[in-house]
């Protein structure tokens, strides 16, 4: 397409001679015209500022006046000062209808001062394909059938702008033929049908807002032609896309692509390649999802979408978008509209507050002039960031885009009329619009609008724009009262004055007019492929203006929903798309339109993401296994695709070839087949031609039939040799290699199989082209067959073998291509820190019916008991739990429902590792002297086994602090410690090497354990040197006879050096044997209780506790029952008695064994309370605590059992002490730490305290309690206000003073102190008084 366009300069920068020429006509032929111009037509320009006109005296000119004042305004025109004028289209473009390929050319002059900067607009978008010519021009080579469209050319400079639109409708040449269209197949293209295919389709693809995305197909046209280019066409929800700096599409000759430079949600949805020729079309189409870009503020709503602008004139237009799917943390309140002029950045806030409605009408444009928009939303949260720009727009009237009204006639010097039609075109509460039409008479420069309200009930009419009259039939009313009803009407207004009003309005209700739609109905979602589901819903009833839907889900359990669109969609059935297999999965549907979201619809069912059922394809490798006489034995594969679920059974068709036509059909089973192992077909014609045919059949439908075999004659299988192997299959296929299997045929002939070989040829080779795969027959069903070349695609055949000979060939194989396909992995051996080996197996290909089967020898695995298969994901791990020659062999792993992933793994003897068994693993012992002992026990070793004993990765060596010993003969091994010191904490570890085999023992000794056995050692190591001179074997006891006497007895271990007696305070020694001796003291009579008594043996005195013989059972006896506190530490175990001395012995056990002491574990006496504290107690501490008290007999027993609901599991000890501590009384302020005051004055203070339940509360002073009475008065209020008033206090008050509170939990004080001075006068008085009293 050619454009011509004429503008107001030459190339040389000088106006055109006909352009003033016509003008000079123009204005000579309206000289009649100009008779009738009056002075008023000239005065008062200014409307924006005065309300009234004052009228003008018209002044009567005659004909030679008029004439002179025209000739002198035509002067003043032509005066280069004052040729400035707006851009006028002197000859604008005419309209055109033409054929395709044919050339239009627009002619049209312009004119205008400044030079006007023309452009040319295709509909709303500026013409920007087509090549410019001498600056003014646009070249296009043809016209197409896609060239139909409003071409609009506007000019524009700094006086204003003016435009003019011309249509061209473009024919094609076919369209207009009678005769009905070729299928799009067929027509041919001189003389040549082309046919397209679409390749390497784009998927469904996922983008983020900000990112680029491309979109992509090869494409084949066949044949190919040499320069020949089939019309790449791209579209989106069904429209056709256009380039722009957003969209940019490429043609390479054989690959079509589509790049979104920066992607938007208005970028989200179907997008479409169709590849045109004059033969037909092809077109592929996927969904293309954007998610919205991060958010900068947690919980701020997302941007907006699709912001478009409606309804532009001179100074307005209405901007309209679609609600975000993502509201965030709170509903959306509302929304800003920015706008920003066309050639700056600077944008504008236009609403102060935000607007409910998703469309807003703007005011105060410029007229002329561009401009684009944006919008936020705003919650609770904060500010979305801003949508994506609208397109720009104009500010100019409807009519000067177009042609205009032809029967419009532009009064002179008139008054205009009043506007029509009248009408409230949008009402909410936030403001209303109004529209009209232009009156018919208007006046020679146009007309512009004052606007009036009125309250309904009343008569006052009030002008809304007072200080500024619009030029557009549009006007939007803001601030009005909500729920108030207003009529309208509109006046006009030009230089010659204002006109009368219309008609007024119907009372209008300020409110919003448009509701919310109403919830969707029912939601059904449905399985679709392994990744997407079908979400299907009722739309909503009686909703207005909807915009659309959007979808959520939800996996069950989190209680997180997902937008499943961004952008909103109006059909009722979407798919999802991007969800995780094996998910289960609900979804709920919301409405939206211009005032907001409806409610969320109730969810859907759960369903599980998985793969839609589908009927499976059809079986293939059909094979007859034996004959007799009448009867068939024929197999076949199961087919490659199982529909997504279980195949349930197989249907057989047969049918007899007689003369070489084939007859009909028939079904040889009405019952469904469940294996696909031989079937045997009976009732058939000895020596008749059959074909056969398979069906497979699962819970979705039946497949369809299996391409028909070739005929085969019913005739018995008589040789002796075996029959042919069946069920050839392959699998590990790569690009040299595969494993070839088969089964044994169902004929073995007169002896069993001995072996079996197999043949090998390239698909398209003759067959003269088989081969032997190996010279020796195989006993095994498989053989891995090597030597392949890459890219070649290979059949196999195979032989079985026995006594008598080899029998007839298999049937051939399938072709399989010899590749190694991308992203094949293989078995491998894996080995942890413990030693286990594993086999594991990855596939990134799974389904959600895909599971890996794992066989040994390429039979099927029965026995586990040798290893476990652990299965997560796509992995799949073999585990030997005791690997040995037992378990040697090939091992292969299949995943079903694949394109044949498949690996296997040769474990031989190499790499089963030798690994010393342990009759006893590595233990530790104490024995005499404290000394400490590491040993284990191998079961066998031999005489070359070597030990490495290892600390802490450190290797140990015979010597002073080490001591080793190595027993090959029963395998013991042990290694000696003298005792334990604090850097012997750690890892002690026995390395065995015997020859290839290895074993290891570890033993750790760590924190509480090695701190035990540390003490323990030192214990024994003190009772060892203890012992090895005079000690006592059983500490002294005391017995009342009937005689009231107290015998004390005790047994001593003493050498035999040392055997002379003695005998003291009438004690009595007995010899035992191993050097025991018994001491008694028979009679102690009037003993006080505070008496010592001394023994003495060998010389030696032996010192006795001071005994409290009168006060031991009475003291053990008034023990308390045992009790169990909580602290922030742990808990603590008590009893009180009534009186404690440090002689009396105490004994605390844990499950009857003693309970040594520790850091953690703690025992000791405060006061008459006997305690044991453990810190921070665990599982371990569990169980019966006991206190035995000695009462000089058998002892007292205090038992508290924590194993039930005494017991305070991890963590409620902590709890309780927190409890404890928060609830306890305490003193949290008001008393100073010293109090000042004279004598005679008043004291008053309170304290302020806590506790729970509310404490007692006392007071004290020099730690006497004291009694409210006239000098002292103590009050307790609201149970948080304790305070003490002294009356008229002197010096005999001052002291330290408590206030003290208690309760259940606790008991704190607060202390401070009174002082009490005497002023110095009076202190000058009374020492002159003392100074009297003396000399008197």
């Amino acid at each position: 397409m050619v454009v011509a366009i004429n503008g107001g300069r030459s190339s040389d920068g000088a106006y055109h001679v006909s352009s003033h020429a016509f003008a000079k006509e123009l204005l000579e032929s309206q000289e009649e015209e100009r008779k009738e111009e009056r002075i008023g037509y000239v005065a008062m320009r200014n409307l924006f500022t005065r309300e009234d006109i004052e009228m003008h005296r018209m002044e009567k000119k005659t004909r030679e006046k008029i004439i002179r004042e025209s000739a002198e305004q035509f002067q003043k025109k032509m005066n280069a000062d004052s040729l400035t004028h707006p851009p006028e289209f002197m000859v604008k473009p005419r309209s055109y209808t033409v054929w395709e390929n044919q050339t239009v050319t627009f002619h049209c002059t312009v004119a205008g001062w400044p030079k006007p900067r023309v452009a040319w607009w295709v509909g709303v978008a500026y013409w920007m394909g087509h090549k410019m010519m001498g600056g003014c021009g646009l070249v296009d080579s043809c016209c197409a059938f896609e060239d139909t469209a409003q071409y609009r050319i506007s000019a524009l400079n700094i006086k204003g702008e003016s435009s003019a639109v011309a249509t061209v409708v473009v024919k094609s040449r076919f369209q207009m033929s009678q005769d009905p269209p070729l299928p799009p197949t067929t027509h041919p293209e001189y003389g040549v049908t082309f046919r397209t295919h679409i390749m390497d389709q784009f998927s469904v693809s996922f983008g983020r807002e900000g990112e680029t995305m491309s979109l992509g197909c090869t494409v084949v046209v066949y044949p190919r032609v040499k320069h020949y280019q089939p019309e790449v066409l791209w579209y989106r929800n069904a429209t056709l896309l256009k380039p722009s700096k957003w969209v940019r599409m490429h043609w390479s000759g054989d690959r079509a692509t589509l790049t979104l430079t920066h992607l938007n949600k208005e970028d989200e949805g179907l997008y479409t390649l169709r590849i045109n020729t004059k033969s037909g079309f092809d077109s592929y189409s996927a969904y293309a999802f954007v998610q919205d870009a991060d958010v900068e503020v947690d919980g701020v709503p997302v941007a907006p979408l699709d912001v478009r602008c409606q309804d532009a004139n001179k100074d307005y237009v209405v901007v309209t978008w679609k609600q975000p799917a993502v509201e965030g943390s709170s509903a959306i309140l509302g929304y800003f509209v920015d706008r920003c002029e066309v050639g700056s950045d600077r944008w504008v806030q236009c609403n102060d507050t935000p607007v409910k409605f998703a469309r807003f009408p703007v005011t105060g444009l410029v007229e002329g002039r561009s401009y684009v928009f944006r919008v936020r939303a705003i919650n609770y949260a904060g500010i979305s960031r801003p949508s994506r720009i609208s397109e720009p727009v104009v500010a100019m009237a409807p009519a000067e885009r177009y042609h205009g009204d032809p029967h419009i006639v532009p009064a002179v010097g008139v008054v205009p009329g009043k506007p029509s039609d009248l009408a409230v075109l949008e009402a909410t509460k936030s403001y209303v619009v109004l529209g009209w039409k232009p009156p018919f008479q208007r006046g020679h420069e146009g007309v512009m609008y004052y606007v009036e309200k009125c309250v309904l009930g009343t008569d006052s009419w009030q002008r809304v724009n007072t200080g500024m009259p619009v030029k557009s039939p549009r006007f939007a009313l803001f601030d009005l009262a909500e729920g108030k009803a207003y009529s309208f009407r509109v006046r006009c207004c030009n230089s010659a004055g204002v006109g009368e009003p219309s008609d007024s309005t119907e009372p209008t209700t300020v409110g919003d007019k448009l509701d919310l739609p109403a919830a969707p109905g029912r939601v059904v979602a449905t399985r679709n492929t392994s990744t997407s589901v079908v979400v299907s819903w009722e739309a909503s009833q009686e909703a207005k203006q909807l915009v659309g839907y959007y979808i959520e889900v939800s996996v069950v359990g989190s209680g997180v929903w997902k937008p499943c669109n961004n952008k909103p969609v109006k059909v009722t059935r979407f798919v999802c798309h991007g969800l995780n297999t094996g998910d289960q999965c609900v979804f709920r549907v919301k409405a939206v339109n211009a005032a907001g979201y409806s409610q969320s619809s109730k969810e859907s069912d759960s369903v599980e993401v998985k793969a839609a059922i589908a009927p499976p394809s059809a079986p293939a490798g059909f094979r007859v296994v034996e004959k007799v006489r009448d009867i068939m034995v024929v197999e076949w594969d199961q087919p490659k695709f199982s529909g997504g679920v279980e195949v349930t059974g197989y249907f057989l068709d047969v049918r007899s070839i007689k003369e070489g036509k084939p007859g009909q059909w028939h079904e040889v089973n009405t019952k469904a087949v469940i294996f696909c192992t031989p079937f045997q077909v009976e009732n058939l014609k000895e020596n008749v031609l059959y074909q056969f045919q398979v069906r497979a059949v699962n819970m979705a439908g039946v497949s369809t039939a299996s391409k028909a075999t070739v005929a085969i004659e019913c005739k018995e299988y008589t040789i002796t040799v075996p029959g042919p192997p069946v069920g050839l299959h392959v699998t590990e296929v790569r690009k040299n290699s595969l494993v070839l299997l088969w089964e044994p045929p169902e004929f073995q002939g007169r002896s069993n199989i001995t072996g079996y070989y197999v043949d090998i040829k390239e698909a398209d080779a003759g067959d003269e082209a088989w081969r032997g795969v190996n010279e020796k027959a195989v006993p095994s069903k498989y053989l891995k067959v090597t030597g392949l070349k890459g890219g070649v695609s290979y059949v196999f055949r195979v032989c079985a073998q026995n006594l008598v000979g080899v029998g007839h060939p298999s049937q051939v194989s399938a072709p399989i291509l010899a590749q190694t396909r991308p992203g094949t992995t293989e078995i491998v051996a894996d080995v942890d820190d413990n030693g286990i080996i594993s086999l594991v197996f990855e596939c990134s290909e799974m389904t959600a019916e895909s599971q890996f089967v794992w066989s040994k020898n390429y039979e099927k695995i029965t026995d586990y008991s040798r290893f476990t298969v652990q299965t997560a994901g796509g992995k799949s791990r073999v585990v030997f739990k005791d690997l040995s020659v037992e378990d040697l062999g090939i091992y292969s792993c299949v995943v079903t429902h694949t394109d044949g992933v498949s690996s296997s793994y040769a474990l031989d003897e190499e790499e089963v590792p030798q690994v010393i068994p342990f009759a006893s693993e590595l233990a530790v012992e104490l024995l005499d002297k404290g000394r400490v002992r590491f040993w284990l026990q191998a079961e066998k070793v031999s005489a070359n086994c070597q030990v490495d004993y290892v600390f802490n990765n450190m290797s140990l060596s015979h010597g002073e602090k080490y001591s080793m010993h190595f027993d090959k003969n029963t395998g013991i091994i042990e290694m000696f410690m003298e005792s334990l010191e604090l850097e012997d904490e750690g890892t002690f570890c026995f390395h065995l090497v015997d020859g290839k085999a290895t074993g290891t023992s570890s033993l750790v000794l760590i924190g509480e354990d090695f701190r035990a056995l540390q003490k323990e050692s030192e214990f024994r190591r003190q009772e060892w040197f203890r012992k090895q001179g005079p000690h006592f074997v059983e500490y002294l006891t005391f017995k009342v006879t009937p005689e009231c006497n107290v015998l004390l007895t005790c047994k001593v271990r003493a050498s035999r050096s040392s055997r002379t007696d003695k005998h003291h305070h009438g004690c009595h020694v007995l010899e035992g044997p191993d050097h025991l001796a018994l001491y008694c003291l028979t009679q102690v009579g009037n003993m006080r209780k505070d008496t010592e008594i001394f023994w003495s043996k060998d010389e030696q005195d032996i010192e006795e506790e001071e005994e409290k013989v009168a006060i031991m059972p009475h003291t053990a006896n008034s023990s308390t029952e045992l009790q169990v506190t909580s602290t922030a530490e742990g808990i603590i175990i008590h009893t009180s008695v009534v009186f404690y001395s440090e002689e009396l012995p105490i004994g605390w056990l844990h499950k009857d064994s003693k309970i040594s002491q520790s850091d953690r574990v703690q025992s000791g006496v405060t006061e008459e309370q006997l305690w044991l504290k453990i810190k921070e107690p665990t599982e371990k501490d569990k169980g019966k605590y006991t206190i035995n008290i000695f009462d000089g007999k058998d002892g007292v027993k205090r038992v508290l059992d924590l194993s039930g609901q005494g017991w305070l599991p991890g963590g409620t000890w902590a709890l309780a002490a927190a409890i404890a501590e928060k609830n306890r009384a305490r003193v949290i302020g008001g008393l100073p730490d010293v109090v000042t005051i004279q004598e005679g004055k008043s004291l008053n203070l309170t304290g302020n305290i806590w506790g729970n339940p509310v404490p007692e509360v006392s007071w004290t002073k020099n730690e006497k309690q004291l009694v409210a009475d006239e000098h002292y008065s103590l009050k307790f209020e609201a149970g948080k206000f304790a305070s003490i008033a002294i009356a008229a206090v002197t010096t005999v008050d001052s002291g330290k003073y408590s206030l003290v509170v208690k309760n259940q939990y606790g008991t704190e004080s607060g202390n401070f102190t009174v002082s009490v001075y005497i002023p110095e006068s009076e202190e000058a008085e009374e020492e002159g008084a003392e100074k009297k009293d003396k000399k008197e």
